[in-house]
């Protein structure tokens, strides 16, 4: 199990390593000077779009989560694709996301706007020393390829290809409006499903952490807004799962399969679609805590306790209580224990809290098992002085 740590704080940001990231927004001011024109205004779209699919083809349904396949020279291209948006190395940003669907939400998470805020989830975790390298361990399904190992280390060269490439072919204005314009944009497109994603929109699925599905965030990155979708069924290379859930992403990439550069694309079960499948065990355990903990369980506790004072069976409910350290709600089941939400109450205020599942009375149910065992702890514990 991992170790514990406390959330993320913001004191560990080194603002010079922070030099690059904020003068590539500066640049952009630039335009003032080299003027806008159509060209550049169109190049600008055109690499926001292309990059866009890079991050979210590359980067992240291929690289991250495996949902689809290809040669391993498409691998390659769909990598240096990915890096042309200067956001650091392949095998750094699969560890990275794949550390964050590990702890979703969590204090673990590097990004998550619940634990560390909304602006540290959306841009200042990228800039903690913390978390400026990436263990291959993470990754060693990448890490065996060394191209892959190669283009990650050279994490900013194809993004500063591009850039002369802009200048070659626009000019200044092109490299301001085309290239540093666009990679501002793609930024916080990318950024956006770390923080907004995370923040506004609905839930379809219950998955335990707190990510949201955003139609208008979908069209801005294509696809990727889908998110509560992706985190129900990440293995899906498809991340709209109704027919009206623009994804631009998929498209194209069955498109690309239709001329065999890309292949066995990930679809998400009916059942999964359907919301039919119960959760697995994990996620059931995350959110059964997640509704234990809405109860104020230290309050509960001195109530029953200050209920009790004068129960005739005092005695029996303590020894019972300290006994069932291992399994508090069979212990305590065929006792009464005043001001113990009931199981009705714990469904209504999970109903309130959660999607609809299958599986939501078996949450119920630990969620209760939970509750009695925080309050059969207050109960064995020694009477406060």
């Amino acid at each position: 199990m991992a170790e514990r740590i406390a959330a993320p704080t913001h004191d560990d940001i080194i603002y010079p390593d922070s030099i690059p990231f904020l003068l590539t927004h500066a640049v952009c001011l630039a335009a003032l000077w080299t003027g806008v024109t159509l060209e550049a205004l169109v190049l600008c779209v055109a690499l926001y779009v292309i990059r866009m699919f890079g991050v979210t083809a590359g980067y992240h349904r291929y690289f991250s989560h495996r949902t689809f396949r290809t040669s391993r020279v498409g691998q390659f291209l769909l990598a240096f694709l990915a890096q042309t948006s200067a956001q650091r190395g392949v095998l750094w940003w699969a560890a990275k996301h794949r550390h964050h669907h590990r702890y979703s939400d969590t204090e673990l998470d590097i990004h998550s706007p619940a634990q560390s805020g909304f602006w540290y989830a959306h841009v200042g975790w990228i800039l903690a020393r913390r978390n400026d390298t990436v263990d291959y361990a993470d990754v060693p399904d990448l890490a065996r390829y060394p191209e892959l190992v190669w283009l990650d280390r050279l994490q900013y060269l194809p993004a500063a290809l591009l850039g002369v490439a802009c200048w070659l072919y626009a000019g200044w204005v092109g490299l301001v409006v085309g290239f540093f314009w666009s990679t501002v944009l793609l930024y916080h497109g990318t950024f956006m499903i770390n923080s907004l994603a995370h923040v506004h929109g609905n839930q379809r699925y219950v998955t335990g952490d707190d990510s949201r599905n955003n139609w208008w965030l979908a069209i801005l990155t294509l696809g990727e807004g889908w998110h509560n979708n992706h985190h129900a069924y990440q293995r899906s290379t498809r991340q709209g799962f109704r027919w009206y859930e623009v994804d631009p992403t998929y498209y194209a990439l069955r498109a690309m399969s239709w001329l065999r550069l890309v292949w066995d694309l990930g679809e998400p079960p009916a059942d999964v679609i359907r919301n039919e499948r119960p959760l697995g065990r994990a996620v059931l355990e995350k959110v059964a805590r997640q509704l234990a903990e809405s109860f104020p369980a230290e309050r509960i506790g001195a109530q029953v306790r200050e209920a009790l004072a004068t129960h005739p069976r005092l005695d029996e409910i303590r020894r019972r209580a300290a006994e069932a350290r291992a399994n508090a709600a069979a212990a305590l089941a065929d006792v009464h224990l005043p001001h113990v939400p009931t199981f009705d109450e714990i469904r209504a205020r999970a109903e309130l809290m959660f999607a609809q599942t299958p599986s939501r009375d078996e949450i119920v149910a630990r969620a209760r098992e939970l509750i009695l065992e925080a309050v059969s702890a207050q109960l064995a514990s020694p009477e406060p002085a």
